[in-house]
């Protein structure tokens, strides 16, 4: 077993706090994917796992051990890093054995583990070659496959997709999901590309500033995000937020300049309150000027290829749209716009918390 226990871990640099009280749980064989911009604190976290940087206060246990004080050898993690850390001079069957050659593993075993790895990974017609040889992706097969050899407890991945092009990383998160599916080693990936926490992980953990802001599967992530800040990083392209007033006599949002967007339930708000009504570009229609719940008015249109993305203002609120539509008004003109409020959110204006419990169920209302 290799769960991950991560407990009230704090991790300070002199007086700078840069990962205050996490706590997480990552199950045996699970793929988790640590999410967040630059400076959020993932690698850190990551880092800490595999023993690379002291934990300052917490503890974290690997298979029911607890390891702040053991060395990285002996955590049983294997990493994987975003420059791939390859010695040069040495062939891929080297790096890819060297482990084992540390490790006192006779070299006719040696050579057969190798030769066996490599072929799991698509490399056996590569062994001879060294790193200068191989394109950006045949590195980070070496890289992975240096991880595999050692079968490891758990695998890490600092960022490792982020120096290929974007063909390249979308093949090789197929292959290192088709290998995780394949040896069920307990996998923690760090990423700030959330096109790769999406389509690698079982679970996500969404960081933000040193704190993890919401963990849960992709889909319950992207249906029901915590906060303001999960809601604007998950989705692409991003959610849209109208920010307003709750006016409980309406039972509806007010928009700064007097629009009105009805709701037909109860979202828990006060009367008065600064709320944001959060919806994916997805999940609006169009209209006739006049005839949506809404008018928005046209700035510029992007064609996506088998859909186009049109970018609008209501008032002065950037706002955006996902329509298959390829005839479009000129620049400048008026349309109507429905919101599909059964997939709507609402959020705390002040502190950008998610606030409703059941605008999942509403059903969006035209204008009367």
């Amino acid at each position: 077993m290799a769960e991950i226990a991560i407990r009230n871990v704090t991790k300070t640099y002199g007086k700078t706090t840069i990962m205050q009280g996490v706590n997480l749980t990552i199950h045996n064989g699970e793929f988790v994917v640590i999410l967040g911009p630059s400076g959020c604190g993932k690698s850190t976290l990551l880092r800490l796992i595999a023993g690379l940087e002291e934990i300052t206060a917490g503890e974290i246990a690997i298979a029911g051990q607890v390891v702040n004080d053991l060395e990285p050898r002996e955590r049983g993690c294997a990493m994987v890093f975003q420059n791939y850390a390859l010695y040069p001079h040495m062939t891929v069957a080297e790096n890819v054995g060297y482990a084992l050659k540390v490790a006192g593993v006779p070299k006719a075993e040696r050579m057969a583990r190798v030769a066996e790895t490599a072929k799991s990974v698509g490399l056996a017609d590569f062994l001879d070659r060294k790193p200068g040889q191989l394109s950006g992706g045949q590195r980070q097969r070496v890289a992975m496959a240096r991880a595999i050899i050692r079968e490891p407890k758990v695998f890490l991945f600092d960022e490792p997709l982020s120096n290929l092009d974007a063909k390249l990383r979308v093949q090789m998160r197929h292959e290192i999901r088709r290998i995780h599916n394949q040896i069920k080693a307990t996998s923690v990936f760090v990423t700030h590309d959330q096109h790769e926490g999406m389509t690698l992980a079982d679970r996500l953990v969404v960081m933000n500033k040193g704190t993890i802001e919401q963990v849960g599967t992709p889909a319950e992530i992207y249906d029901r995000p915590a906060s303001l800040y999960v809601a604007g990083f998950i989705g692409s392209p991003a959610m849209n937020f109208l920010p307003g007033q709750y006016s409980a006599a309406r039972r509806a949002v007010v928009l700064e300049g007097g629009a009105v967007i009805g709701l037909p339930g109860d979202p828990g708000a006060s009367d008065g309150q600064f709320v944001q009504l959060g919806i994916r570009p997805e999940h609006v229609a169009l209209r006739a000027p006049g005839h949506g719940m809404i008018d928005a008015r046209l700035e510029i249109v992007e064609d996506l290829g088998a859909s186009r993305l049109w970018n609008l203002r209501i008032e002065d609120i950037p706002f955006s749209l996902i329509t298959e539509a390829r005839a479009h008004p000129p620049v400048g003109a008026t349309t109507g716009l429905v919101l599909d409020l059964r997939h709507a959110h609402l959020f705390d204006g002040a502190t950008g918390k998610r606030m409703e419990t059941t605008l999942g169920a509403l059903r969006a209302v035209p204008a009367q």
